[in-house]
């Protein structure tokens, strides 16, 4: 696997991937630090809205990584085009990315404004299920500028051009959190709507950074050969096919997984409310972690696809493992402070001087030492998702994140719960054996792509 290793070779591309990597790590974490900051302020609510507020959250980023994970397949192939020099096609993708996210968003909201009636149907609470479903009306509406984001920051990203997206990040952070405090709790004047003025921020702030992008890339020098928006309104539906190809199995992929957790929050509201908060808490804090690999990972479909572009086995080879090297030692640090520091995290969502929280304190502790134990593979199953994405590797990956999430992962979940009674932590022993599954088959399905890359394409190989 790590033959003829050239010391040289792995720092230049180490280098490579941190310039692109760093300012990605950083907007994920501040990207999912809004969540976590709707997440704080519906712990400072109650643990019903919590648990209402959590439960109707994970349902919303279930869809929203779904079209993520679409939108996503314009980064290798923005990244494979400047690979071969094809400035066309770097157009040409973008374009039809921006329309494969429009469209795709309207048909994600309509399916989130049922949720109030599949909250039901799964067993939730009817109080419960209203406090969600309000939230999503107004939060629904920030698909449209998430999934165009996905598009632009993809042709940013294959550009080396990240640093902007981490501005314009913290900038909504702070906006979040402003906005946060005045219309759920009534500040400033504002209207009071707890959990429905989450939703309507959030909606908001992704449509501010998301102008702000678009702006960037229209008025700056550095973009204008392109002429992206000239023609915009052509159809171009090759490329429009080729997205959905390449995309739709990169979204069923993230949303089998993240898809999974959302379920285990139906599973925890079959159990209490305090159990469904105490995952809340449990999975936010594994969430914002998390965003460390997921950042890189970004870093690494499009390293890998300029190699790919380039038709270059051997730039590949270190683009690649250098990523899911580097995301195994990141996440080390992660899993240490969740198995020994766990109540320093847990504290900032639920105040222990609160006797109604103390039941959940106890659970989420509990959840975050198993948290700490799949961050590994977390890491290592996100990496080699995106560097199979690099070569357009799609369906395979689809196929293992299916099989491992809901034919492993899930009936373990449900039968060490229920049937077994470990309750809450039998659903996170499921969480943890699928996310192993997926990415002992994921590192397999690389290996041996990297060792059949460009056998019988007619692309020259690079020693």
């Amino acid at each position: 696997m790590f033959k003829n290793i050239n010391k040289e070779l792995w720092l230049d591309e180490f280098k490579k991937t941190y310039v692109i990597a760093w300012p990605l790590i950083l907007t994920q974490l501040l990207h999912t630090s809004l969540s976590a900051t709707d997440v704080l302020m519906m712990g400072w609510l109650g643990p019903k809205y919590l648990a209402a507020g959590g439960t109707a959250s994970s349902f919303y980023f279930t869809f929203v990584v779904f079209g993520m994970g679409v939108v996503g397949a314009v980064a290798p192939l923005v990244a494979q085009a400047i690979g071969a020099k094809n400035l066309t096609a770097v157009r040409r993708s973008l374009r039809q990315g921006v329309w494969v996210a429009l469209l795709l968003a309207m048909f994600l909201i309509i399916i989130l404004f049922q949720a109030e009636t599949i909250f039901v149907i799964l067993k939730q609470s009817k109080e419960s299920s209203a406090l969600g479903a309000g939230y999503l009306n107004y939060a629904s509406w920030s698909l449209f500028p998430i999934l165009l984001m996905v598009a632009f920051r993809s042709f940013l990203s294959g550009h080396n051009d990240t640093k902007i997206i981490l501005l314009i990040t913290i900038i909504g952070f702070f906006l979040n959190l402003v906005g946060n405090a005045a219309f759920m709790f009534g500040q400033w004047g504002a209207p009071r709507m707890e959990l429905e003025g989450a939703g309507l921020v959030t909606s908001f702030v992704q449509l501010i950074s998301t102008t702000l992008v678009i702006l960037y890339i229209i008025f700056g020098k550095k973009y204008k050969h392109y002429e992206i928006f000239v023609r915009f309104w052509r159809p171009d539906w090759d490329k429009f096919q080729e997205i959905l190809r390449v995309g739709v199995p990169i979204g069923f992929t993230v949303m089998s997984e993240v898809g999974l957790f959302s379920a285990a929050y139906f599973l925890m509201g079959m159990l209490s409310t305090e159990e469904t908060a105490a995952h809340a808490v449990a999975l936010q804090i594994a969430s914002i972690t998390f965003m460390i690999p997921f950042g890189l990972s970004f870093a690494t479909t499009v390293r890998v696809g300029l190699a790919y572009g380039q038709g270059s086995k051997i730039a590949i080879y270190y683009s690649a493992w250098v990523s899911i090297i580097l995301s195994f030692v990141l996440m080390l640090f992660t899993c240490a402070a969740f198995i020994l520091l766990p109540e320093i995290f847990v504290h900032l969502f639920l105040d222990p001087n609160l006797e109604k929280n103390v039941t959940a304190i106890g659970l989420a502790i509990s959840y975050l030492a198993i948290a700490g134990i799949f961050q590994l593979v977390d890491g290592v199953q996100v990496t080699c998702a995106a560097a199979l994405r690099g070569l357009s590797d799609t369906k395979t990956p689809m196929y293992i994140a299916l099989v491992g999430y809901w034919l492993f992962g899930f009936p373990i979940s449900y039968l060490l719960a229920f049937t077994f009674e470990l309750r809450g932590v039998g659903v996170w022993i499921g969480l943890a054996a699928s996310l192993a599954f997926v990415a002992v088959g994921l590192l397999i399905r690389f290996i041996y792509r990297e060792k059949y890359i460009f056998k019988g394409n007619g692309l020259e190989i690079l020693q």
